[in-house]
């Protein structure tokens, strides 16, 4: 509930000082437009450099939030969402907020539903005068206009019902021009009403009309997509509706099967996106047996005309659609041979082989499984995919073919010393017996690639660099060995993230050394001159704070916090924080 969820320090927490602070000035300016709470959500507009819609709800006892500010889009916690936060807290009784606006209350003794308080009203009043409220605010929300007319022609039933729905799709999706992120949410606002409408058709006696609706609901959405930016998914959604709302009215109207299965096939073969699925799998049902065979012999005319491929010619949309399908009606029927016919219709890569081989391993076909998975390394020598080696690894295992399953792992190791790679590599040889000696080879042809790669020079490098032990390190922090680490740490360049890790896992036993380490970090980090660079910064500050204050060294903190107040003076926002760091600190004395 919102109730035992919502609370200023979890909004500062959720936000960050910096936009809790801007959240307070929202709300006590009157910013925040009227709430509107339903269930567990609560939504509201904030004014600010423009109007932005936000939104409040309990997810699984966590607070989630969104806005349609470009910071939220980049996944913050923003000071709209802050200000909401506080308006529902000033609704529900929360004391000592800011006032916001000169006529608000600042907290209500009872917290009352406006929901609950309309319903009364509404219950009171005379038909007429409803009907005179609803069609006033009809002539002024385009919304509710459609609504009400879609329930009206429905309710006169006749062919004028469908073409008013066909019109009111048409007028919802109709573009002008590119719709980019911050336009989506009131142009999927639109058609998601006219699929509210859509779905009350879901009835015995209009359901033959919703299939054909849907059809055209869907065709002409995804049409229109390719001129939306629908970055949240919010349209793709509604096209999933409406794909569950056409399958739901086929299986309760039964429309001619082999009809239904045509126009199944060829949306399956020809939408832009497929964001729903036509396959015959799905529709089992309403398409029977005539419906199955009238689809498979469309696919199969279909597949007939697909020539082998042994190269990658890049993406055919048609290829990949009509392949899937066929792969389905394979996986449906059961027939392994089949689906290994399919697939065997495109070996331009090595992963391809892989897929045959992991059928074939699965249908307790092994002898086979290894054939197609050797062929997929021989016909690709250079670089096959890790995935088919990986396979062929455990396949040599099984079968005792040590130095085979031994080779093929170092050969990855070789050819991109990483850590997943090591990690592959200790696991083999681990089961080998015969880890330590490997490690020890891993380890110095590890060393070999850091200093080579540091003194080669090319065009874009012409002297050469610091080592980067980045690598190093990382396999050190997998193997829990803090003193290898500490000494990665130190003999060259390392990943930023890297030896935050470390600090953290120093800060137990090796105080002094977490505090080195982060206070190496901390001035690139406030370098980077952006606010999410600056509060991370500051984070870590407080860290070696605390590490600090346990060693009881307040006094050589609070000089560290001075030298970087004046390091970093013309960072205002970073000097900021830092300021909330000091008053903190001054508070707690």
């Amino acid at each position: 509930m919102l109730n035992d969820l919502i609370s200023r320090p979890l909004l500062k927490a959720c936000a960050g000082s910096a936009a809790y602070a801007r959240g307070e000035e929202y709300f006590a300016v009157g910013a925040v437009g009227r709430l509107r709470v339903l269930e567990n959500k609560v939504s509201a507009n904030v004014e600010g450099t423009g109007t932005y819609q936000v939104e409040l709800w309990d997810e699984e006892g966590e607070l989630a939030a969104d806005c349609t500010c470009p910071r939220a889009g980049d996944g913050y916690f923003c000071k709209h969402c802050v200000a909401v936060g506080l308006a529902w807290l000033d609704e529900h009784g929360s004391a000592s907020l800011p006032a916001a606006g000169a006529g608000r209350k600042q907290a209500k003794a009872k917290c009352r539903d406006p929901w609950n308080d309309i319903r009364q009203f509404l219950e009171a009043q005379p038909a007429e005068s409803l009907i005179e409220v609803l069609l006033d605010v009809a002539q002024r929300d385009d919304r509710l206009f459609q609504s009400l007319l879609l329930k009206a022609e429905r309710t006169h039933g006749g062919g004028n019902a469908e073409k008013a729905f066909r019109r009111a799709i048409d007028d919802a999706v109709q573009i002008r021009g590119f719709i980019d992120w911050r336009e989506v949410s009131t142009y999927a606002g639109n058609i998601d009403q006219v699929a509210d409408s859509m779905a009350e058709l879901l009835q015995p006696d209009s359901a033959a009309m919703l299939v054909g609706l849907a059809e055209h609901a869907i065709e002409k959405v995804e049409s229109a997509m390719e001129q939306v930016d629908d970055s949240n998914g919010e349209i793709g959604g509604i096209v999933y509706r409406l794909g569950e709302l056409h399958l739901k009215a086929c299986t309760l109207a039964k429309p001619d099967p082999a009809a239904l299965a045509e126009r199944l096939f060829r949306f399956e073969t020809t939408l832009p996106f497929g964001l729903c699925s036509f396959d015959a799998t799905t529709y089992r049902a309403p398409l029977g047996k005539k419906g199955l065979q009238r689809y498979r012999e469309l696919a199969e005319a279909e597949w007939r005309k697909i020539k082998p491929r042994v190269d990658d010619k890049g993406y055919d949309a048609h290829r990949s659609a009509i392949t899937r399908i066929m792969e389905r009606l394979a996986e449906a029927s059961g027939d392994v041979d089949e689906l290994v016919a399919i697939k065997a219709k495109d070996l331009s890569a090595s992963y391809r082989y892989l897929g045959i081989a992991e059928i074939l391993a699965k249908a307790k076909r092994h002898d086979e499984a290894l054939d197609w998975a050797e062929r997929g390394l021989k016909a690709f020598p250079d670089r096959p995919h890790d995935s088919l080696r990986d396979f062929l690894v455990a396949i040599y295992l099984k079968r005792k073919r040590n130095d085979e399953a031994l080779q093929l792992t170092w050969i990855q190791f070789e050819e991109r010393p990483g850590l997943e790679p090591y990690k592959k590599l200790h696991e083999v040889a681990g089961k080998l017996g015969i880890w330590p000696a490997q490690r020890e080879r891993a380890l110095a042809c590890l060393d070999q690639a850091i200093t080579k790669e540091a003194a080669s020079t090319t065009r874009w490098k012409p002297k050469p660099s610091t080592p980067n032990y980045s690598l190093r390190l990382s396999i050190a922090l997998w193997e829990k060995d803090l003193d290898a680490a500490w000494t990665a740490a130190h003999h060259g360049t390392c990943d930023r993230s890297l030896l935050i890790l470390l600090a953290g896992k120093l800060e137990k036993d090796r105080a002094d050394d977490a505090i080195c380490l982060y206070r190496r970090v901390i001035p690139a980090i406030v370098d980077e001159t952006k606010n999410s660079a600056y509060e991370e910064g500051v984070r870590l500050v407080c860290r070696v704070g605390d590490l600090m204050k346990a060693q009881k060294k307040l006094s050589q903190y609070s000089d560290y916090l001075a030298e970087l107040r004046l390091q970093f003076k013309p960072k205002r926002n970073f000097i900021k924080l830092l300021d909330d760091v000091v008053r903190s600190m001054t508070f707690a004395k």
